[in-house]
């Protein structure tokens, strides 16, 4: 076994980059499994494993009595004397087992330790690649679609789309191409690949797209503030930027708006509202209710209730279909906000 065995693991540490120290670490705790496993062993017993030679040897610690009344951890004081005659009752002694018919077993469980930390190792690589995507849009394509989940292709690894996950109405046909925001990375203890949950419907899908596409976001002068989002329907964008020189809402919109129409292409037309951030909240949130215009807004601070009064032509856009627009306002500016006409 010992040539094969050692041949194995100079290639598993040139191919896979896993260091020897490893590798014989695991074959160590195999062969003493399988020692215990098949040959009824004390629990005190440790493998002498030669790294050079791939030759091993198992020590059993036995204490030494005078009369022997379980062989597996006692060994008698007249055989031990034979040995070495500085032995007495209550020393330790160290006996060697190389069982005659342990070479088929070893062999097995060596192969398997070695396959099995072949696999942990791949597992370990895939998770410390992908992890570092924690938090950040990847591009892949549909790879199959069931009734629970969209399965996206991400290189060497499978990321799941949960329901909750995707942007309602969006059609996911295998084999196309697709954007999606790495939401979360967990690593199995056991088996399996780690597993990447992905999202499209996530308020961070739209900040890592307005990164991509937007260089003053990307570069750190413009940054934004809060999203508040209704996947599929309608995003609200805060922005802000401490140079004055610096238009943050013109730089999302971008010339022509090509930069929020690549996002609102990306998103299959998902209406985007971007709105300049302002550190006093009365002149916050009027923003925050474009395109409705407001009137006049009295702030509660105690309560953190702003009380908006519109024009009675503009309550129907203040408020928005179902409550939208308001609903969406109040999540970005993080306000409760309550609406009325000048006539009430």
């Amino acid at each position: 076994m010992s040539k094969a065995l050692l041949k194995a693991i100079d290639l598993i540490e040139t191919e896979k980059g896993i260091s020897r120290d490893i590798l014989f670490e695991a074959i160590e705790m195999a062969l003493l499994s399988a020692y215990k496993k098949n040959f009824n062993a004390s629990k005190n017993v440790r493998v002498d494993f030669n790294r050079a030679t791939g030759d091993y040897k198992f020590i059993i610690r036995k204490d030494v009595v005078e009369e022997v009344y379980d062989d597996r951890i006692e060994y008698a004081l007249e055989d031990a004397l034979k040995v070495n005659p500085a032995y007495e009752v209550g020393d330790i002694f160290e006996e060697v087992d190389i069982p005659d018919d342990f070479g088929r077993v070893g062999a097995q469980a060596a192969k398997q330790a070695l396959m099995q930390r072949l696999r942990d190792a791949e597992k370990e690589v895939l998770y410390n690649e992908y992890i570092e995507y924690e938090g950040e849009i990847k591009s892949g394509y549909v790879d199959r679609v069931d009734t629970r989940y969209v399965y996206v292709k991400l290189g060497k690894i499978e990321a799941i789309l949960g329901e909750n996950e995707r942007v309602p109405g969006e059609v996911y046909i295998p084999q196309t191409p697709i954007k999606v925001y790495i939401a979360k990375v967990d690593n199995p203890s056991k088996g399996s690949k780690p597993h990447v949950l992905a999202s499209r419907s996530h308020p961070d899908f739209i900040k890592r797209l307005f990164e991509q596409e937007v260089p003053e976001i990307y570069d750190g002068i413009v940054e934004i503030k809060s999203i508040s989002r209704e996947a599929g329907e309608r995003t609200k964008i805060a922005v802000h930027s401490d140079d004055k020189n610096i238009d943050s809402v013109g730089s999302c919109v971008g010339p022509s708006g090509e930069r929020v129409r690549a996002i609102v292409e990306e998103l299959n037309n998902e209406k985007i509202d971007i709105v300049p951030w302002n550190s006093e909240i009365d002149k916050f949130i009027t923003s925050a209710l474009a395109p409705a215009k407001v009137t006049s807004i009295t702030i509660d601070e105690e309560n953190k209730i702003a009380n908006v009064v519109v024009t009675e032509d503009q309550l129907s856009l203040a408020i928005g279909k179902k409550g939208q627009n308001v609903r969406l306002a109040a999540k970005l500016t993080g306000w409760k906000i309550d609406i009325k006409t000048e006539e009430n």
